[in-house]
This record gives structure tokens, sequence and C-alpha cells, in this order.
């Protein structure tokens, strides 16, 4: 009974760090309600009216949220800078409160400034959001000149129980997230195992679910390493080891996503496309085979299973050799005379299980230092060898400091931004004040809250979309709450806690449901306010709709970026990055000098991951342009693809010095420039559409790299899955180019 509680504890923890890597957004909820509580408590205890702890409760959170600098000494400076900066903006509110044209105006320059602010990075973001959201509740809790000194004070306890959550209450160390973002890579590494299992057992009706969840679990786990990469510089004593954790988190990944490719193909009567599990949509290769039952997939099913185990329960955490002998069966397949007899697309899937095995014994080692040798077989012990001889060549690239130069003037984001949410602000006072005197900063602040974090005239409309829908859902719950709560006063308090927590835990998620919650604590504020009515709910859809209009119409009139321009920005960065990578990857792998190749491969990722946040228009359910929905997605599941086998290129270059099986072949460079050729022709047909340069097409990579001559090394000395990853990229390239427009001609025959 205690080893099953024990077990049902375990998976319980794993599912909550895979849903939430590094209990980030607990971690937000918890320490925006322990802030407010704390704050109410204070005041209560100092005998504050109503009008005072819904003051003190809103400062509090944003004094909480506003800050998202990741060391602590920052952010406790910034904290610290933000009291003066809340205390002048609530002044400036009460003593302009009566002057409604100065008032207006100045709250127009508030809001540019605080835009503008964000060139200034992390710390200028957060003290412009304070003096933003600190003038936005001296106006809804109508803050006077009578009271300021009151609002001065609500203000200091508000900051002090802020930093008191911050530090004290729910602390976060740089370390600890770290260390947290790995268990979560560790627990969304065992979902992905689990959903490989699932699909290979999958029978015709099932097999598509169970493909889509295998495509989740790779997403969800190239998400955590990218929040891991994110947070290596801060949470890692030194270089060394951040590099060092970098490189097997990669390993792990890639081993993964191979695994997932390689069980695709043992299902099937052709090779699995790599973009089938990045498509949403795709279906498996055609002739699928249905589960079977014969020695080899049972054999197959039982280490999938087992090697699940081994990354949920480490060898060093149980006692026994069983677990150890586990690991030491799975590591032996590495060894080809350890294959089980089967077809071979089978014996590949029983070689990923085994690469995948030490994927994560190199994780473990990287993670938690040197393990205990005593059961290990001799594919074990050549496995560790290969893993120290790695973890020992880890050393030297310089990075490469240059920059692009920024833009500059208008054309500079931040400008740009807040001119946009300034002339919208503008819009949405004279608009509001029509619909409402004392209500119109609704309108503003909805104008302002779309322009955040969004670059392109799409982006803010589905913002603005997302924000009007949960507002209204909002309305009609903040209407059963006040009815429920009526005036009693700490039991409002508390659902209004209830829904701060549940606002910042699914702000990352959903920012529909975000907003849902955030209305629906209004409608009891209000009850607490004795304001509250159902036309003031109502009339807070409008003031909302007005905002979102006003916005939208700022970012479509004023120095407009529209979607597509943004879209092939971004098209044009990946596609720089992707060249970056492959070209220093292949260069390496010819014989060329050693680079930092990991570290350009997740720029590619990042790059990749702000493209695929730009095309959220275009992808859209509810769009109505369902040609280029489909488009969009196939073009980003195809750079996908690019990546993925451009970052195993980058790791498998990485292990030159070291790799006994690996050896530089020259002849790669010929097999590389027509890949970089074909991406550098999509980049100039992004970047000019009266680009004539066209994508090559010719022989296989593998044709590329026949004998030419004397000296030149064996074809075999370059291991196959080198040959495969250039393959797929250069078939994943060449496929970009027919969406894209780009023209598609044969290669020229090579020089006799």
């Amino acid at each position: 009974m205690r080893a099953a509680a024990r077990s049902f504890g375990a998976r319980w923890r794993d599912r909550v760090a895979a849903s939430d890597p590094g209990l980030l957004r607990l971690a937000a909820g918890l320490r925006t309600v322990g802030a407010i509580t704390c704050t109410l408590a204070v005041l209560s205890l100092l005998g504050a009216d109503v009008s005072h702890l819904v003051a003190g409760a809103i400062a509090a959170m944003v004094a909480t949220f506003a800050i998202r600098e990741k060391q602590r000494d920052r952010q406790a400076v910034t904290l610290a800078l933000g009291l003066p900066v809340a205390l002048v903006s609530v002044s400036l509110a009460a003593l302009l409160s009566s002057r409604v044209v100065a008032g207006d105006v100045f709250f127009v320059v508030l809001i540019f400034c605080a835009v503008y602010g964000r060139r200034f990075g992390d710390r200028g973001t957060a003290l412009g959001l304070i003096a933003f959201q600190v003038y936005f509740m001296a106006l809804f809790v109508g803050v006077g000149t009578s009271d300021l000194a009151g609002y001065h004070g609500v203000l200091a306890v508000a900051f002090a129980c802020s930093a008191l959550a911050r530090f004290v209450l729910v602390p976060q160390t740089p370390a600890g997230i770290l260390q947290r973002l790995r268990l979560a890579f560790r627990a969304r590494l065992a979902q992905l195992l689990d959903a490989q299992l699932d699909l290979l057992d999958a029978g015709p009706d099932d097999v598509d679910k169970a493909l889509a969840q295998v495509r989740e679990g790779t997403a969800r786990l190239h998400e955590t390493a990218m929040m891991i990469h994110g947070r290596l510089e801060e949470g890692t004593p030194d270089e060394a080891t951040a590099r060092l954790v970098q490189r097997r988190i990669a390993d792990a990944e890639i081993a993964a996503e191979r695994l997932g490719l390689l069980l695709l193909t043992a299902r099937s009567a052709e090779q699995a496309d790599t973009l089938t599990l990045h498509l949403p949509g795709a279906p498996l290769p055609e002739g699928g085979h249905l589960p079977v039952r014969d020695q080899s997939l049972d054999a197959l099913r039982r280490d999938l299973g087992a090697l699940g185990l081994l990354v949920r329960h480490p060898v060093e955490e149980t006692s026994g050799t069983a677990l150890a002998q586990v690991r030491n069966r799975l590591l032996g397949y590495r060894d080809e005379e350890n294959l089980p007899r089967a077809s071979p697309s089978v014996q590949d899937v029983f070689r990923g299980v085994g690469e995948t095995a030490r994927a994560v014994l190199g994780l473990r080692i990287a993670l938690d230092g040197p393990q205990d040798e005593s059961d290990d077989s001799p594919e074990t012990s050549r496995s560790r060898e290969e893993l120290d001889a790695e973890d020992a060549a880890i050393g030297g690239a310089e990075e490469d400091d240059a920059t692009a130069a920024d833009a500059t003037g208008l054309r500079r984001p931040t400008t740009r931004a807040a001119v946009q949410v300034a002339v919208g602000s503008s819009l949405a006072i004279v608009g509001g004040e029509l619909l409402s005197s004392h209500r119109w900063y609704w309108a503003v602040l909805t104008c302002w809250i779309v322009f955040l974090n969004t670059a392109s005239t799409g982006e803010i409309l589905v913002k603005g979309y997302r924000r009007l829908l949960g507002t209204v859902l909002g309305v009609v719950a903040g209407i059963v709450l006040a009815g429920l709560v009526g005036h009693h006063t700490w039991t409002a308090f508390a659902v209004v806690l209830l829904c701060v927590f549940a606002m910042f835990y699914t702000a990352p998620l959903s920012y529909t449901l975000m907003s849902f919650f955030v209305t629906a604590a209004l409608g009891v504020l209000y009850t607490l306010l004795h304001t509250y009515s159902l036309s003031v709910l109502v009339l807070r859809i409008e003031e909302t709709a007005l905002g979102a209009a006003c916005g939208i119409v700022a970012a479509a009139l004023v120095l407009p970026v529209h979607t597509d321009r943004r879209t092939n920005e971004l098209l044009e960065t990946v596609l720089d990055r992707l060249t970056e990578v492959t070209e220093q990857a292949v260069e390496q792998l010819s014989g060329g000098p050693p680079a930092e190749l990991l570290d350009r491969a997740r720029d590619l990722d990042q790059a990749l991951a702000d493209l695929r946040a730009a095309t959220q228009p275009l992808t859209h359910p509810v769009t109505p342009l369902r040609t280029r929905r489909d488009t969009a997605r196939y073009v980003v599941a195809l750079l996908e693809t690019c990546a993925y086998h451009a970052r195993s290129l980058a790791a498998t270059a990485e292990l030159l010095p070291t790799h006994p099986s690996i050896a530089a072949d020259p002849r790669l460079r010929r097999a590389g420039q027509r890949i970089l050729h074909n991406i550098g022709a999509i980049a100039a047909r992004v970047a000019d559409e009266r680009s004539t340069v066209g994508v090559l097409t010719g022989p296989s990579v593998a044709a590329l790299l026949q004998p030419g001559g004397a000296g030149t090394p064996r074809y075999g000395r370059v291991t196959d899955r080198v040959l495969r990853h250039l393959q797929r990229l250069d078939e994943a390239v060449v496929g970009l180019a027919r969406p894209l427009g780009v023209r598609i001609a044969p290669a020229p025959p090579p020089p006799k």
C-alpha cells in the first residue's frame, strides 16, 4: 500500500510538473494572492475602509505581476523604484481629477511614456506598467486630493506586502526554477514516451488520436527545452555547467523525437516523413500496418514501457538492481548483436530506444553528477565513457558578439507602438466619455492591453476579439457572483482572490480565460464599492468593445504593421538562422573549426517560436481565409521539420572530437552547398517578390557523396544518420519553395 501511495504521489507530481513547467504559473498565482491577502490583512488591522482595501488589493496585484526580471537583486531594485513611481502617479491622478481636459491629456502622455519605456528592457516595462495601472486604480476608486495621504499609505503597505510575498512567502531563485524545469522536462519526456507506446498499439480507429497526442507531447517537450535554455545563464553556477545541461537536454529531445519518427515508420509500409510530427492533421503514411502481436513487437512494447519507467524512476532513487538491469538491457540495443530478430524498421526502433536510454543516462549525469557504476554492463560502461569524453570536450567556442543595428525613430517597434497606443487611447477617451463620463477609463484600459505583447494589426485584432469574448462571459459570471456574495465584504474578497489566482494561472494558456476571471472579479469589486448594477456591467462590455475597436483602428491607420509584413520579416529571420546553423554544422562535419552550434540552434528555435506566434491571426479557427490558413500551417510545419534536422546536425557535429563512429568528410560541403543555395533562394523571394532565383533539385545527398578521388574518406565514415538528416533537410527546404512561390529548377550536372 505504501509503495502504491508513493507511485500515485509521484505520478501526480509529474502531472503537475508537466502541466506547469517550473511551477511558474502556480508561483505567480500564489505570489499575487499572497501579496493581496497580506495587504488586506494589514489594512484591515489599521481600520481602512472598503475603498482603501480595494485600492490596496489592486496596487498589490500590480506591484507583483509587473516585475518580470529573473535575478532577485534586480527584482528588489525595480520594486523599490516602483513605489515612488506609484506615489507620483496616484498624486497626479488626484490633482487632475477635477480638470477633465488636463487629466485626459496627461493620461495619454502617461500611456505613451509607459509603452515607450519598453525599449529599456524589463525594468522600463515594469515601471511603465506600474505608473499606468496605479493611475487607472486612482480613477477606479475615485482618489481625491483630500484623502491622498491615506492612499499613499495604502501604496506603501501594498508594495511592502508585495516584497514580502515575493522574497519570503513564495520565494523563487533562478537555480530553483531551473531545477523544477528539469523535473518538468523529465515528466514531459515520460508522457511523450507513453504517447509513443499508445501510437504503437493504436488500432485503425484510434491512430489519428494517438498521433495527435504524440505531436502534442513532442511540442510540449520542445517548449520545456526552450524554457530551460532561457534560464541556464541565471540558474547555473558557470558557463561550462550551462553548456553541459544544454547539450544533454538537446540530446534527450532529439532522441525522443527521432524515436517517434522510427515508430511511425515501423507502423507504416514506407518511410515516415518528419513533417508528420509537426503538421496538425497530417495522416500516417499510406499502408500503415495494424498492431500485431509477435515476439519482437512484444519486446518492443515492454522496452518502451521500461524506458518510460527509467525516465520516471532513475536507478539512483531506488534500492536493488532491477532498474539497473533494465537500463543495461536498453543501452545494449546500441550494439547490433543485441538487437532482436525483426524487420529492419522494428530493429531501427530498438536502436532508437538504446539511443534514448543513452540520452537519459547523460541527462542524469549532467544534472546529478557521478553515478553508482557497480551494476553497469559493458554496454553501459561504454556509454558512460562516451558521455565522459563528450563532457570533457564541451568548452571553448567564443560567441560572436556582433548584433544587427536597431531601427531608429518611428521604425523602432517601441516608438511605433507608443504612438499607436497614444492615438488609440485618445480615441478611446473621446468615445468612452460619450458612453459614460464616469467609466470611460475601461475603454482606455482595453486599448492599452490589446497593444501589450503584440506587433501587428492581425495580432491586435485577435487579442481584442479574445478580450471581448472573455469580458462578455465574465459579465455573466460577475452577475451570478455579485448576487451570491451580496455585501459580505470578506466573502467577496475571498472570491476576488480565487479569481485573481485563476487569472494568473490561466494567463499563459488562454487570454480569453484571463479576461473572463478579470471581469468576474470586477463584478464583485463593484459590489463592494456599492456601484454594482446590471447597467454597469453592460457598460463594461460596451467600453471593452469600444477600446478594442479603437486599438484596431489605430493599429490599422497609424504606422501600421500588417500581418503579412510582420510574418515575412520573421520568416526572413528564421531562414537566416537556419542558414547559420546548417552552414556551420556542415562546415564542422566537413572538417572545419568547431563552433557553438547548439546556441545557434536554439536561436533558430526562438525565431521559429516568434514566427509561430505571429501567424496566429492567419491560423485562427475563425479566419475566413481557409487556404491562407492551411498554407501558413504548412509552412510553419515545414520550418519546424527543418529546425529539427538542423538541430540534429548541430548536435552530431559537436560530437566529432570525441565520438568514435563519426568522422569529418570534406565531401559534405558539396552536399550542403545546394541546401544553402535553396535556403538563400527562398529568403530572396520572401524579401523581394520580384526575385527570380530558383530552388535547385537533383540527386539525393547520398549520391553527391560518391568517392571523388584518391585520399577521400570512405562513405561509411560519415554516419547514416548525418546523411538522413541532410536528405530530409534538403527535401523540406525544397518543399518550402512551392507554398512560397519560388521557382523550382533541376540542378546543373556536376563538372566532369
